[in-house]
């Protein structure tokens, strides 16, 4: 597919997926402050997560490295296809000692997460002209102008001013309208936002 192709169906896709978000009016932006934006939530392990499980007193059952596989699985010295994803690493903990507890006397483990991925419902996705549209792991704390230096920023396609943020509170969405090219190329902060774990931004192509 040449360049144009590509830009026609990614310019195809924004279009059928702003008339899925409907056409309900902007919500208010939320604070930007970082001492309140964004939620508390805890991190949930996802496939591809790499991570270290420390049993403490067993040398032979501690795990340097251990990579979570496409089925959300496990698999460690001592047991096989433990479930994964889905779990906070202390969650994670619990289920290796129970599952360790047929074998050894009380064990106590932790898991260290060490490379992350996440679940799909923790992560915020850039879709669109940004220079490398992709999926990253939520970060506490996190906001739309840390979301677009680790997307590269803008493309020379790109109408930042008419992009929009997706956000899911249950099974209702609110779209935030965005000024990206505000943000980025004439620094003003105040265009700037908090992010929630599973945000999705769609930057369309802007029409000469």
């Amino acid at each position: 597919m040449n360049k144009y192709s590509y830009r026609k169906a990614a310019g195809c896709v924004l279009m059928l997926a702003a008339f899925l978000v409907g056409c309900s009016s902007p919500a208010p932006k939320p604070p930007l402050d970082p001492r309140t934006a964004g939620p508390d939530y805890d991190y949930v392990i996802g496939a591809g997560d790499s991570m270290e499980i420390f049993v403490w007193g067993n040398q032979e059952l501690t795990v340097g490295s251990v990579q979570v596989r496409p089925d959300g699985k496990i698999t460690t010295r001592l047991v096989e296809n433990i479930e994964a994803s889905g779990k906070t690493p202390s969650q994670l903990a619990r289920d290796i000692e129970a599952a360790y507890g047929e074998y050894v006397k009380h064990p106590l483990v932790s898991v260290i997460v060490n490379g992350f991925n996440g679940v799909p419902w923790q992560q915020v996705r850039v879709v669109g002209e940004a220079s490398e549209p992709k999926k990253i792991p939520y970060n506490k704390h996190m906001t739309l102008l840390d979301l677009m230096i680790e997307v590269g920023g803008l493309t020379d396609f790109a109408a930042g001013n008419k992009a929009v943020l997706i956000r899911s509170f249950g099974e209702e969405r609110a779209t935030y309208e965005l000024r990206l090219e505000d943000l980025l190329e004439d620094g003003d902060i105040s265009a700037d936002m908090a992010l929630y774990p599973g945000d999705i931004i769609l930057i369309p192509e802007a029409w000469f």
